[in-house]
């Protein structure tokens, strides 16, 4: 979960930066102004923003425009952090610091919300439409299908994803708010969304990235991704993270053991063979790394094998089995293999994206074209010239992961187990957005984003004014076969019918989920609890 709420910051439409844990310490704020910024700040959003008690990432204060990670239609609530479920994260949380029955309600308004949108098959879009079937359809018609980098808005396969940790939060959220309680009401839609995990899953351990299987959308000649082993945007592993919550909180499942294990194992036998010991984003089913979008070609993968190895250790951890540290040398071997020379390293990354399956080179990705129609993506070895909005090169912290391999192979099984969840019954972290060992951090922080500022700074409406750097177009018909004038080569929009988002120069004040949450996060911190 703190991986997947670190990224859901990263994603928030107003870009606002996460609270600073280790500032100079300074006077505790007094605890009744700090629960009242709080409720004002939170019945604002429960009361006046909140569709049927879910939520976008960001709005225009007159709330003629709304945006999730694109632009929504009015009846939309979107389901990838930090959307609803992140809210209903942040509203236990609170419940929790404060002991106010509002905040649970609250909860139980999102999880409505979720439940309401949830997919037959048990998980979640990456946002649901109360307008129903046609009003989904029409915005995929107009506003989906002209995103010109956001491919996998150009088609709608009407099931469920994976992708960018939407059902996961969802589940994740579903679970934590029925411990609490343990209200029956929300156990049908928990066991759909844990049916709905075990039922997608591959015999071999790994899970496709949409669910049921569709195999319709081929997009520039090449086949539909969707069904494919993924790894990207850490499916696996957000997966084994909520069966383990089911496992602590369930019951001692057999099911949910297996699907742990096979889950785990699915690391070791698409890791590739040396001297390219790395991973893909994806995999075929008879194991063989493949692309998904046309901008993540057939390739090895440096960011995700590091975010494997890293996964490695954690899988040693739960388990005391030194299996999963076997082949760990060999991928720190190949990302150093593939290290770029120190002429090319640029902000620290210093480890090619891509790199080409057998030749070992580094691959590169460019565009031309203007939109969707005229647009398309290439993939050479020139490092000139990449696209932006898919960063050509990554930071890996090699000598760390190395000297955590030293660390774990020289440990004692035993004692590296103790605490795991699959030997010793533990409860779920009292605290999803803020752990407890951040609070008494949180409870020093000063500057712009103290809890002195953040109580200066809401507005008499209640809600905290936020610069939405990030935008889009409007849609204005579908995108021509000839490309507009200008180089799009570069930019995060094309012409005037991309509808992808985009930062402008010109940024509006507006109201933003992600603002909500990092301020609340800083408030709850500041409680102490």
């Amino acid at each position: 979960m703190r991986a997947l709420l670190s990224k859901a910051v990263g994603w928030a439409f107003a870009g606002i930066a996460a609270a600073s844990l280790s500032l100079p310490a300074a006077a505790a704020p007094d605890r009744a102004k700090v629960e009242a910024t709080m409720k004002r700040a939170t019945r604002f959003m429960v009361e006046k923003v909140a569709t049927n008690g879910g939520y976008v990432w960001s709005y225009l204060p007159d709330m003629s425009r709304r945006w999730g990670e694109m632009e929504a239609a009015p009846t939309m609530i979107w389901i990838q952090p930090p959307g609803t479920a992140t809210m209903g994260h942040v509203y236990l949380d609170a419940f929790h610091a404060t002991g106010d029955a509002y905040y649970y309600e609250a909860a139980e308004k999102v999880a409505n919300a979720l439940i309401a949108v949830q997919h037959e098959s048990g998980g979640w879009h990456y946002f649901g439409d109360f307008g129903g079937e046609a009003s989904t359809r029409r915005w995929y018609d107009t506003i989906g299908k002209n995103a010109w980098r956001l491919e996998e808005f150009q088609h709608y396969w009407g099931n469920a994803t994976f992708d960018d940790a939407g059902t996961s939060e969802s589940m994740q959220f579903l679970l934590r708010l029925y411990a609490e309680k343990h209200d029956p009401k929300y156990l049908p839609a928990l066991k759909k969304a844990l049916g709905f995990v075990l039922d997608s899953q591959y015999p071999i351990g790994g899970w496709p990235q949409r669910y049921p299987l569709k195999s319709e959308f081929s997009h520039h000649g090449k086949p539909d991704y969707t069904s494919f082993i993924t790894f990207n945007d850490d499916v696996a592993g957000e997966n084994i993270q909520f069966l383990l919550y089911a496992y602590q909180t369930l019951g001692a499942d057999a099911r949910i053991h297996d699907a742990i294990i096979r889950a785990m194992n699915v690391y070791l036998v698409t890791q590739q063979a040396k001297p390219q010991a790395g991973w893909g984003l994806q995999y075929t089913l008879d194991l063989k790394p493949v692309g998904a979008r046309t901008y993540e070609p057939d390739a090895l993968v440096t960011h995700t094998t590091a975010a494997n190895v890293r996964q490695l250790f954690r899988f040693y951890r739960l388990t005391g089995d030194k299996k999963f540290l076997a082949r760990v040398p060999d991928a720190l071997d190949w990302l150093e293999s593939v290290r770029l020379p120190a002429d090319q390293v640029k902000n620290g990354r210093g480890f090619p994206t891509f790199v080409e399956i057998g030749s070992n080179r580094p691959l590169y990705v460019h565009r031309r074209g203007s939109n969707v129609v005229s647009g398309e993506y290439y993939v050479d070895y020139d490092p000139a010239n990449t696209i932006t909005h898919y960063s050509a090169t990554r930071a890996v912290n090699l000598p760390a992961l190395r000297r955590e391999y030293d660390e774990l192979i020289a440990s004692d099984p035993a004692e590296v187990t103790k605490d795991s969840p699959l030997r010793t019954a533990q409860p779920l972290p009292r605290y999803f957005l803020v752990s407890e060992t951040e609070t008494s951090d949180l409870n020093t922080s000063s500057g712009s984003r103290s809890p002195e500022a953040l109580i200066k700074s809401l507005n008499a409406a209640g809600w905290w004014p936020t610069e939405l750097r990030a935008t889009s177009n409007p849609y204005a018909g579908d995108g021509g076969t000839t490309p507009a004038p200008g180089d799009f080569s570069r930019t995060k929009v094309g012409d005037k019918t991309d509808t992808s988002p985009y930062e402008t120069d010109h940024p509006v004040t507006g109201i933003s989920t992600g603002t909500y949450i990092e301020n609340m996060k800083v408030l709850i911190g500041a409680l102490g609890r």
